[in-house]
């Protein structure tokens, strides 16, 4: 699932949510003016500061990452184990795995604490293992159901979304690529519009119908799989700067949660992706 967290507008709305209290107006003894009207002394012990208490920080960014990331490995454990083994049916020689429903009702719990995170993140610190709890359980039914059909594709996905996590990381920590607001608003649209695409084939989907080439294992189906591999990859690369932003802004202590969910849900989607790549490159 595409990230709609971390963006500017989540910025804006953010640093114009968190102001620091502005200085006091000087004190001190009252003074006749020279027309004899009283006025207020300046106080001059020195500049006074802005008070800031508990702002949001890279490290505690990662360590809310880590605690939703524990959530949802505990999480896709008991979706996986939910998950009922691939058996061949007798009749038509089809392999059938038992997909618990309650899987389903992970995802649009996920979905709706995401949307909810958007509008109140002040209670990112609660809606977030929410969303890592009922996301995990479809993540680990889903992969369960993947690697019933094919054999360790599921080692593979998770090492090669490491992988791809790391190499980001690195290129963005490098400054090899850097984030400008040109590619911000490049890799938002385009993000977007892979949801608008995922939307209408759902809707296709519910009256019998499919998109070929977003499923099939055909040149132009592994094609357009890469490019969203891509394309989440790119995400996280967003997701990254929105963290080192946000630290050197100074936000409240809890858009360290609504970075953490944002970073979890780009992971999310980048392995789901990478899932479905490798299974049309062995399908063909």
């Amino acid at each position: 699932m595409p990230n709609p967290i971390l963006n500017d507008k989540t910025f804006e709305e953010a640093q114009s949510g968190w102001a620091a209290p502005k200085a006091p107006s000087p004190g001190g003894a009252t003074w006749p003016a020279p027309n004899g009207a009283p006025t207020t002394a300046p106080v001059t012990d020195g500049p006074v500061s802005a008070w800031r208490s508990g702002v949001m920080t890279v490290k505690g960014s990662i360590t809310a990452t880590a605690v939703l990331f524990v959530l949802l490995l505990a999480s896709a454990t008991v979706g996986w184990l939910s998950t009922t083994a691939a058996t061949t049916d007798p009749q038509t020689g089809q392999m059938q795995v038992t997909f618990p429903v309650v899987a389903m009702i992970g995802v649009i719990v996920g979905f709706v604490a995401v949307i909810a995170l958007y509008f109140k993140p002040h209670l990112a610190k609660f809606l977030g293992p929410v969303y890592a709890i009922a996301e995990g359980f479809f993540v680990g039914a889903i992969s369960k159901v993947f690697e019933s059909q094919w054999n360790g594709i599921v080692v593979q996905a998770a090492a090669a979304t490491i992988a791809v996590f790391g190499v980001m990381l690195a290129l963005y920590g490098t400054r090899i690529i850097k984030v400008t607001e040109r590619m911000r608003r490049v890799v938002i649209f385009a993000t977007l519009g892979v949801m608008a695409m995922y939307l209408v084939t759902f809707i296709i989907s519910l009256f019998g119908g499919s998109v070929s080439f977003i499923s099939d294992a055909s040149p132009v189906g592994i094609g357009f799989s890469i490019l969203v591999c891509g394309l989440a990859a790119f995400n996280l690369m967003l997701d990254f700067d929105f963290i080192e932003r946000g630290a050197k802004a100074g936000l409240a202590k809890d858009y360290e949660w609504v970075a953490a969910v944002g970073l979890l849900v780009s992971l999310v989607w980048l392995y789901l992706e990478i899932l479905r790549l490798l299974a049309k490159l062995r399908s063909r």
